[in-house]
């Protein structure tokens, strides 16, 4: 501090002897004390948590590996920059140290910043990535597809972070009938990335059954998402037989999970709607075909309702009676009709039944035999018609029309 700084005390509120500040006062005088007291700094660090506002006003932090410090960069000094400042980045900038009072918080308000060479972390992160992908860890072919119809969703996140919150929150919506399975970890931290990929490998080895995997956590820095950038959990992530999304962060944040994942998820929120989709189209093409099967069955209701009426209104069902007298008069008039044709047919028939006796008697044998001419044969049975074929002595039998006899062949003719 300044030895030529002095402090007024002039409206401050003594009371038995005690100086007492307001917060207002108290903020006001640390303000004025920064201010003196760095008028202008060069400070090098990592940028993180970088946010760009429509009023072209930048706001972030400046990062060492123990501590930050909150940085402003109001549009009218940030109009000279060369470059796109961005998380990772490591920046020296020029500025003078104040204080925002309403809030209690010191910052250093920029006037200048140079590019001195992306961070630490940034630089692991592009390293890392360039690795998994040589391996073929990002390769879309690899990748597994979500099944249509998801009933187990297993979740690895944080129990007390916005992600949890924003997963039950959506399948509840949604109205969604799964059954979701917590393994809680942290996500943020020095043992974040060993409990991470050891939810992953646990919930594969005991809980096969689960569907999909949901694991992230809500946005940050670059330092904040650490854990999803890391090499272990990627190979968790890719070693998994459960499909896995990967939800960590808001739309902007990208992380090495995300590569490797089956499915990215803008946010938790979106992760969980990505996991019922499926089941969503399913209930509503189910829903739409039970309302076409209910239309449909209340149209056929109806025009069979319309035709029972016609119906119960007919003479058949309201004087049945006299559609019964009708019909057995025409049975009587029919049995009638029937009973004369037949006797017609009969008649006919029996005509045509003598005539062709007569004509077979004509020519039956025994016809033959009553106009007087006989049958000869052998005594085995065949029949004689050649008298060349007989010789003298010969027996043969002989059939007339009635009765038959046998006979000695003496004389043969041909004639």
């Amino acid at each position: 501090m300044s030895e030529d700084l002095e402090l007024d005390f002039s409206n401050h509120k003594e009371d038995d002897g005690r100086l007492i500040y307001t917060v207002t006062q108290l903020n006001n005088e640390i303000k004025t004390v920064l201010e003196d007291t760095y008028p202008g700094i060069w400070l090098q660090g990592e940028i993180s948590n970088f946010k760009l506002y429509n009023s072209g006003h930048m706001y972030f932090n400046v990062k060492d590996e123990n501590a930050q410090i909150n940085a402003v960069m109001f549009q009218g000094a940030n109009t000279s920059l060369t470059f796109a400042p961005e998380n990772g980045m490591k920046v020296v900038v020029y500025g003078r140290v104040s204080a925002y009072p309403k809030r209690g918080d010191y910052q250093i308000i920029v006037n200048h910043m140079e590019q001195s060479g992306r961070g630490d972390l940034f630089a692991a992160f592009e390293k890392l990535k360039a690795k998994l992908e040589k391996e073929g860890l990002f390769d879309p072919s690899v990748k597994k597809e979500l099944p249509r119809l998801i009933n187990k969703i297993g979740v690895v996140t944080s129990r007390d972070g916005a992600a949890l919150h924003d997963i039950l929150k959506v399948l509840k919506e949604l109205e969604a009938g799964v059954e979701v399975l917590i393994y809680p970890v942290r996500v943020q931290g020095s043992e974040a990335e060993t409990e991470i990929a050891q939810a992953i490998r646990y919930l594969n080895r005991h809980h096969k059954e689960l569907d999909v995997l949901l694991a992230g956590r809500g946005g940050g820095s670059i330092e904040d998402l650490q854990a999803f950038n890391t090499e272990s959990v990627a190979r968790a992530i890719f070693e998994s037989k459960i499909p896995v999304i990967s939800c960590v962060g808001h739309e902007v944040d990208f992380t090495i999970a995300d590569f490797v994942a089956d499915l990215r998820a803008p946010t938790p929120s979106a992760a969980a709607e990505m996991a019922v989709r499926g089941k969503n189209e399913l209930r509503n093409i189910v829903g739409r075909a039970k309302d076409s099967l209910i239309n449909e069955m209340n149209f056929i209701v109806d025009d069979y309702s319309e035709k029972i009426e016609i119906l119960a209104a007919s003479r058949a069902l309201q004087k049945p009676h006299l559609i019964y007298e009708d019909k057995m008069a025409e049975i009587d008039m029919l049995g009638e009709r029937l009973g004369f044709g037949i006797k017609k047919i009969v008649d006919y028939k029996s005509v045509e039944v003598i005539s062709a006796s007569q004509k077979l008697e004509l020519v039956s044998p025994l016809g033959v035999l009553k106009r007087g001419f006989a049958i000869c044969k052998y005594a085995s049975g065949v029949i004689v018609k050649d008298a060349g074929i007989l010789k003298s002595g010969d027996s043969i039998g002989v059939k007339l029309a009635k009765g038959s006899f046998e006979a000695k062949v003496e004389v043969i003719s041909n004639e």
